[in-house]
Formats: C-alpha cells, sequence, structure tokens
C-alpha cells in the first residue's frame, strides 16, 4: 500500500463535531471506553481471584505469587504493544489492528467467563494480553493522525481521550467488581466480555464516516520474504516456549524473572534499532535522545501508579476498615479511585493547557511534575504504615494516595502520549507508541521483583524509601529540562 501524507489524512477527517475536536475523536473515545470498562472491570478482581482459596471460587494461589503474576501480566500486556505497533506499521495500518486487538480481548474475557483450572486461566491471558498489544497502541496513535503535530488542540485532545479511558475504567471496578467479589467471579468477567464487544460495535458502526483516512497508512509494508522469516520466527518461538513448560524447565518463578528482564532488555534495544536505522534522519534522533529521560522518568512513575492495583489492592483487602459512615465497601472499589479523579480533573486540565497556549509549562516540566507528585502519593502512605500492620485504618488514606497520583498522571500520562507522536520517526510512528507503553512494561517488570519486599521490611520503609527516589528523580527531570527542550528541536 502506497504511504498517505498526514495532509490527505487531516482533509479525509471531519474537523468538527466533537466538543470542538475532529469527529473521529468521538469513535475513538467511545471505542476506548468499552475497551478500558473491559480491562479494568477484569482487572479489579483479578487479583483476588487469583489468591482466593478454591473453595471460595477462586485459583489459590498464595498473595505473593498472586501479586508478582499480576504485576508480570501487567508487563506482558504493554510489551505486547511491540508487536502490536509492528504490525501496524508493517502489515494492516492502525485502525484494522485496533479492531483485531478487540476480538482477541473479547474472547479472552469470555474464556475468563467459564470456571476453570489454571491453564484456562493463562489461555485467557494469553488472549487478552495479545488482544491489549494490538489495540492500545494503536488506538492512540489514531489519535495522533485526527490532528497536525501543530495544532494546539492536540494535548487537549489526549485529554479528553484520557478522560473517556477512565470512564469507562470509573465504572468497571463498581460493576465488575460487585459482581465479581459480592456474586461470582466468572459473572465479573462475563461483564467485561460484553464491555468489548460493544466497544467492537461502535468501532464498527461509526469508523467510515468519522475517521476517513486516519489509521489507514502502512508506513513501512513488510516484504514477502520478511513475513516468511518472522512467521518461521514466532512458530519457533511457541514450540520453544510450549516444551519448557512440559519439561518442567520454564516455572512460572523463572517466567517471572525472566519477563522482568525483558521488560528493561527490550526498550534498550529498541532504542538502539531506531538510532542505528538509516530511516531516521538527524533530527529524528535528537528528538529520540530527549525521549530517552522521559522514558526513564515515565517507568518511575508507572512504577508507583501500577501498585494501585497490586499492593493497594491487597492494602484495600487487609487493611482498609471496609465500611464508611455505615456503608459497606468492597475492596475492588478502590480501583474506581484513580479513574474517578482523572474524570474530575482531566477536563480542567485540558482547559489549563488550552488556556495556557504557548505559556503552558514544557513537557519536560510537567514530566518532573508528575514524578513529584508520584513520590508524594507513597511518601503520604508512611503515616497510616506507622499504626503497625494489625490496625485496621481509614480508607481515606487510600483515597488521599490515589488522589496525589492522578493529579501526576494528568500531567504526565496524555502529555505523553501527545509527545510520544510528536517525537516519533516517521517510519517508526505506531512502534514509537509502542515504546510509550514499554515504560509501563518495564515499570510493572521491575514491581515484580521490587512488590516482594512489601511483607518482608516495615511498611514505612517500603512506601517511604520509593516515594523519595520517584521525588529525586523529578527533581533531576527538572534540572535537565531546558537541555532536553532544545533536543526536542522545535516540538513542546
Amino acid at each position: 500500500m502506497a504511504s498517505i501524507d498526514n495532509e490527505s489524512i487531516i482533509k479525509s477527517v471531519p474537523q468538527k463535531g466533537f466538543f470542538g475536536h475532529p469527529r473521529g475523536l468521538f469513535t475513538l473515545f467511545f471505542t476506548e471506553f468499552w475497551e478500558r470498562f473491559s480491562y479494568y472491570g477484569m482487572r479489579a478482581i483479578l487479583l483476588y481471584y487469583l489468591y482466593t482459596e478454591t473453595v471460595n471460587g477462586g485459583l489459590g494461589f498464595d498473595k505473593g505469587t498472586a501479586v508478582a503474576i499480576m504485576s508480570i501480566y501487567g508487563s506482558l500486556v504493554y510489551m505486547s504493544t511491540i508487536i502490536g505497533g509492528w504490525l501496524a506499521d508493517r502489515v494492516f495500518g492502525t485502525a484494522n489492528t485496533v479492531f483485531y486487538g478487540g476480538i482477541f480481548i473479547m474472547f479472552g474475557h469470555i474464556a475468563l467467563a467459564y470456571p476453570g483450572s489454571a491453564i484456562a486461566f493463562y489461555i485467557s491471558m494469553v488472549l487478552i494480553i495479545v488482544g491489549t498489544g494490538l489495540l492500545k497502541p494503536n488506538v492512540s496513535s489514531v489519535v495522533g493522525d485526527l490532528y497536525t503535530k501543530e495544532d494546539p488542540r492536540r494535548d487537549s485532545g489526549f485529554s479528553i481521550f484520557y478522560m473517556g479511558i477512565n470512564l469507562g475504567g470509573l465504572l468497571a471496578p463498581l460493576i465488575v467488581g460487585t459482581l465479581g467479589q459480592k456474586y461470582n467471579y466468572h459473572l465479573g468477567f462475563g461483564a467485561a466480555a460484553v464491555g468489548m464487544l460493544l466497544g467492537l460495535i461502535v468501532f464498527a458502526l461509526t469508523r467510515k464516516k468519522n475517521l476517513g483516512l486516519a489509521g489507514s497508512n502502512v508506513p513501512n509494508p513488510l516484504s514477502k520474504k520478511s513475513a516468511i522469516g518472522t512467521g518461521i520466527g514466532v512458530i519457533i518461538v511457541a514450540i520453544a516456549v510450549i516444551i519448557s513448560v512440559q519439561t518442567g524447565v520454564l516455572t512460572i518463578n523463572r517466567f517471572i524473572d525472566l519477563v522482568s528482564i525483558l521488560g528493561i532488555l527490550i526498550p534498550v534495544i529498541y532504542f538502539i534499532i531506531m538510532f542505528t536505522s538509516k530511516k531516521a534522519d538527524s533530527t529524528e534522533k535528537s528528538r529520540l535522545a530527549a525521549y530517552i529521560p522521559l522514558f526513564i522518568g515515565a517507568v518511575m512513575f508507572w512504577a508507583i501508579q501500577e501498585q494501585g492495583a497490586t499492593i493497594l489492592a491487597v492494602y484495600a483487602d487487609e487493611r482498609i476498615r471496609l465500611s464508611l459512615g455505615g456503608f459497606e465497601l468492597q475492596s475492588s472499589w478502590f480501583q474506581s479511585l484513580n479513574p474517578l479523579f482523572v474524570v474530575i480533573f482531566a477536563p480542567i486540565f485540558a482547559w489549563l493547557w488550552m488556556k495556557l497556549g504557548k505559556r503552558q509549562p514544557s513537557t519536560p516540566v510537567k514530566f518532573s511534575i508528575g514524578i513529584i507528585l508520584a513520590g508524594l502519593s507513597f511518601i503520604i502512605m508512611v503515616f497510616p504504615a506507622m499504626q503497625g500492620k494489625e490496625a485496621l485504618v481509614s480508607p481515606l488514606w487510600l483515597v488521599l494516595s490515589f488522589l496525589l497520583v492522578v493529579l501526576g498522571e494528568l500531567c504526565l500520562s496524555p502529555v505523553g502520549l501527545s509527545v510520544t507522536t510528536k517525537l516519533a520517526p516517521a517510519a517508526f510512528s505506531a512502534q514509537t507508541m509502542s515504546m510509550w507503553f514499554l515504560t509501563n512494561a518495564a515499570a510493572q517488570a521491575i514491581n515484580a521483583q521490587v512488590a516482594g519486599l512489601f511483607d518482608k521490611i516495615p511498611e514505612t520503609m517500603y512506601f517511604g524509601t520509593i516515594g523519595l527516589i520517584s521525588i529525586v528523580l523529578g527533581g533531576i527531570l527538572l534540572l535537565l529540562s531546558p537541555m532536553i527542550k532544545r533536543a526536542m528541536k522545535g516540538v513542546l
């Protein structure tokens, strides 16, 4: 397929129709709304399903293993975005890849909806990991296609899109969490499957009219020879994995360690490939260099933010008084705090960036603020930890912690999505978006190792040390921000 230039894509997309933004933002907003409802609904109860005893409807893993599996699962979800980005850039285009990914995710949740063994769980996880890898980076890349790089609506558009993500994430734990914890885990997983189906319907019905040519470009088509070589490689890897599992060489603990290593190694390899590629010019490579400290800072941020679904989820289940004003709470409901605060504050941040215009803080400064706030969200947890592990504490501590990390998230995450599309080398556009999601993969790969310390050291030391490291790193990034901005070569 011949490459389609950005001007042709922009002309094909209706530029008004959704809060002053291109009409295609409506399609992507609601597609991602239902996909995130599906994903976060499943995730809200998955940890509890893993460590709940089998007689009570769970799989009976010990808590440490369950937390590590959750972290590795999350890492693989975001690591698989490399595959999704590669297939979009070289085979399908981003829009088609989004649709195919949604189908995989739906079938993964259907598999979870049926009571089964740990083997059934692993099969469902493979489907969801592959599906999310196909969908997640590419739906964001299509959002980038709706705007020129100079369009002042761009950051605001990503903030609105980000609100759609979090509206789905807000409702999911309340609905899926209640069904799963109060009635039956598999009923909750079934509701997640329905959510993904609705997302596919929205995308299919509105894509042609609203998206135009957005997401249809294949910038670096795969040759027939490369396709055959890739297929053979995939088959060899699949056979090696099956043999390793059957012979006992690849145990769950070894697999966790392997993914932790890959979570760090893959981004390093990918940066090297793009830096050495002849398809990227000197300006693109300078921008890529500016992206490295932003990448490292984002890893630190997500390492804290993602523990909201693991360490803080266990904390909510065991250390929080699950009653407020005589009202009984479900521990899974705390997973709605993050998206709730995003829904409340995302419009404010979107308005703020639009209002400030060229006077708004640069991208590196926004990142610095986000990382520092994430550190403070863990520092605040030192205070309830001082009461000792046997004491039940007020749920308001978790509310405050989630609030701080969300304020940081709104400084970093939608801005990170936007700047990634702007700094991406043209030949690696979707794959560079995958690099953004690798910040999360690397963070959760690290968490799979770090989270095991939570039960081995005092809680005050755990929260305090990680929080302090984040604050220091945010300060360093702030000092380096002028240098990073210069290397971005005009990108704000």
